[in-house]
């Protein structure tokens, strides 16, 4: 039986570290009221800034800065205090500051005309509105986030302003004004209230909101069953429920820690019962419930921030992200199904549990809104307007199950997709006044020329560079911060790196197209006749090196055509974004490890490692993106790339474990690596890919049949020594 559908909510509502005193001041008599009301008045503002509004984008991330300034500060305490009147001392302060930033955000509506005018002027009340905003959200980002994003930003100001002038080398920088910095924080709509700040009004709220209604419509628990009919009969099945499951829910809550939260309370108890580990069980639930930022169609407010970077269709962006999730879900199943086996795990006959049948019939109305969302995706409405008609598709399905949504569920889900989505609003809008600062300073070509120099053009070694940074960064940011701060530094690199690798390959098989020989023959006139014909990839990379960086742009865009090169920026971002993704589970920083720790009952930092083990498709795929055509390719080429990619992957865990349907011996273990390595190197021979399946598949036949001769020998030791007794 589903359970009640306001079950769950306190579980999808868990996003950070600071829900613990923000649960407090929500459960104030005074204080949880006006939340929950100005929660309602702010989603439906949002609502209207999303589908009727007029108003200019200065405006709405305006007013999204100052209300979101107001329930952060309600919500989440400047500092705890034990003492009564300590706490109303600082609920005092709170509530000023609060509407402090709502004030700031009616300042800059009422006067704007006269800052326009201005200019770079400013006059008293103009300092003190930039400064107290500034200062504002760097105060809201250290109590949602930490210290590491505020001081980010404060050094990242202070480079801009005064310190700059005095760095040597490729990083000096002349300095601007502390009126240019704070008109571009603030007043310009460049920094706080930018590009950034407009995908957390629109693409993000929008779609979390869609995901606290279906949340609040009983969807969460229509997954958890559907997951549990679909694979819990299964040997190791709790453990594909875990995969299963995130995968679902991931898909609409966009948080790591909430899936891990809301689906493992369920699933690692019922992992255990059925024989895994409980570090397994909580490393599962952990590296499931991290794939759900990868997997469409919220991924974590990647897609959105994606989208808007790469000036790519949001529609294409999830449609060359779902392969890609799924082979990453896939790789966590085949840990499960080879640790099923080692662990002996039994199935779990739950009599009592409903069949797929019953499940879908009392809830096939939950996916109506998901196919809604996508016609009207295909149909051309854009994401936020596709995201409204979904959200309202949400309520009217919900009046074909037995507990209809009504009015009082309706607020309740507006005042949760409001609260869930706060941490997420103030640190975007912190975020940025990075990309300001990177875009005003030109350091993100500087750190991109840097990274490509210390690589030595190898693009194999950048993406090892900004897995490194990424691992570095995600310590003290969240992986959205993350994403987008290596996104604005890297990005340049690898998209050159992936491009000139294909212009090579034109080269080499002598594809390249007659524009593009015109600029060879400006760089190197006396080696234009060897473009005639194929040659090899060393000569290829020669004569690229030839070309000046001036006409480097120019060569790529005569040699491939836009579609081509804008899919190609999109298998760059794909790269750092999974990337980005590895703090979830990577000691000594793992959220997501360690709330399924918590669940588990098992240490953090083993809980980690073994998340991290699990988690080896977020390193595995980005190699893929960058190397092969999983992005970039045609559906053909897609789909060839996915299925040998599939086993490669199989093949490498197999190694890894020394485990397929029974234990490996040391020479088949050591086949296994090259084996998978073989299917997923990008040397575009299918003959080479189909020797290398059928061997793995020979070997996989080889260990079941090996499996099923041990479990027979002992099942007749255990009835020997029970005929014996």
């Amino acid at each position: 039986m589903m359970r009640d559908k306001t079950e769950s909510e306190p579980a999808i509502a868990v996003r950070d570290e600071s829900v613990s005193e923000a649960s407090e001041r929500l459960e104030h008599r005074l204080i949880g009221p006006v939340v929950f009301w100005l929660a309602i008045a702010t989603a439906i503002v949002h609502l209207y800034f999303n589908t009727v509004s007029t108003l200019s984008e200065l405006w709405s991330s305006a007013l999204h800065f100052g209300l979101f300034g107001l329930i952060c500060t309600l919500t989440t305490p400047m500092f705890k205090v034990r003492s009564t009147g300590g706490q109303r001392i600082v609920l005092g302060v709170d509530v000023m500051l609060g509407f402090t930033a709502l004030a700031c955000a009616f300042y800059l509506i009422f006067f704007e005309d006269e800052l326009y005018q201005r200019g770079f002027n400013f006059d008293t009340s103009d300092w003190i509105v930039s400064i107290v905003s500034v200062v504002l959200v760097l105060e809201l980002a250290r109590r949602t986030v930490g210290w590491f994003i505020p001081v980010l930003c404060v050094v990242a100001l202070t480079y801009v302003a005064w310190w700059g002038q005095f760095v040597d080398g490729i990083f000096n920088f002349p300095g601007l004004s502390w009126e240019t910095v704070l008109y571009r924080s603030y007043i310009g709509g460049q920094g706080m209230l930018g590009s950034i700040a407009r995908i957390s009004w629109t693409y993000v709220f929008m779609f979390i909101l869609f995901g606290a209604f279906l949340v609040k419509s009983g969807a969460g628990d229509f997954i958890i069953e559907l997951a549990r009919c679909a694979a819990g009969r299964f040997v190791g099945g709790p453990g594909f429920v875990a995969v299963f499951a995130s995968g679902l829910m991931g898909s609409v809550s966009g948080s790591s820690v909430a899936n891990t939260v809301s689906t493992g309370v369920i699933t690692i108890p019922l992992m255990r019962k059925a024989g895994f580990p409980a570090r397994f069980a909580a490393g599962v639930e952990a590296a499931a419930s991290t794939g759900g930022q990868l997997m469409p169609p919220v991924m974590g407010a990647g897609a959105f921030i994606m989208a808007s970077y790469t000036q790519v269709s949001y529609l294409t962006i999830i449609g060359v992200a779902t392969l890609p999730a799924l082979l990453y879900f896939i790789s966590v199943a085949m840990f499960v199904r080879i640790e099923a086996k080692r662990s002996h795990a039994v199935k779990l006959d739950d009599e009592a549990a409903p069949s797929l049948k019953q499940v879908l019939k009392g809830g096939w109305h939950f996916l109506l809104p998901l196919v809604v969302l996508v016609a009207a995706l295909v149909y051309g409405y854009t994401p936020t307007y596709a995201a409204g008609i979904a959200i309202l598709s949400v309520v009217v399905a919900s009046w074909l199950s037995k507990n209809p949504m009504g009015f009082r569920d309706i607020l309740d889900a507006l005042a949760m997709g409001t609260r869930n989505i706060t941490t997420t609003a103030i640190l975007l809008i912190t975020v940025g006044l990075i990309v300001m600062v990177v875009s005003t300073t030109g350091i993100g070509n500087t750190f991109s020329l840097m990274i490509t120099d210390w690589a030595g053009g190898s693009l194999l070694i950048t993406i090892l560079l900004v897995a490194l940074a990424s691992l570095i960064l995600g310590m003290g940011l969240p992986v959205t911060a993350a994403y987008i701060v290596l996104a604005t530094l890297s990005a340049p690199a690898i998209y050159n790196l992936i491009a000139q690798s294909q212009l090579v390959e034109l080269m080499v098989n002598g594809n390249l197209p007659e524009q593009a020989k015109a600029i060879f023959m400006l760089a190197a006139p006396d080696k234009l006749s060897l473009l005639n014909g194929p040659m090899d990839a060393a000569t290829a990379q020669q004569m690229l090196s030839l070309v000046p960086d001036t006409f480097s742009s120019q060569l790529l865009e005569q040699a491939l055509s836009p579609a081509s090169l804008s899919m190609l920026l999109v298998a760059a971002h794909m790269v750092i974004f999974w990337l980005s993704q590895d703090s979830n589970v990577t000691p000594p920083v793992c959220l997501t490890a360690f709330a399924a720790a918590a669940i588990a009952g098992t240490p953090q930092m083993r809980t980690g490692f073994t998340a991290w083990k699990l988690a080896k498709g977020l390193y595995i795929v980005p190699l893929l993106f960058a190397y092969s055509p999983l992005i970039t390719g045609d559906f053909t080429e897609m789909i060839r790339v996915f299925c040998f990619a599939l086993f490669g992957i199989y093949a490498i865990i197999a190694g890894l474990e020394g485990y397929l349907e029974h234990k490996l011996n040391l020479v088949v273990r050591a086949l296994m690596f090259p084996l998978g390595a073989l299917m997923l190197w990008p040397h575009g021979q299918i003959l080479v890919d189909g020797a290398g399946l059928i061997i793995f598949l020979a070997v996989l036949v080889w260990s079941s049949r090996c499996g099923k001769r041990q479990n027979g020998d002992h099942a007749d030791s255990k009835s020997g020594v029970s005929s014996v007794a």
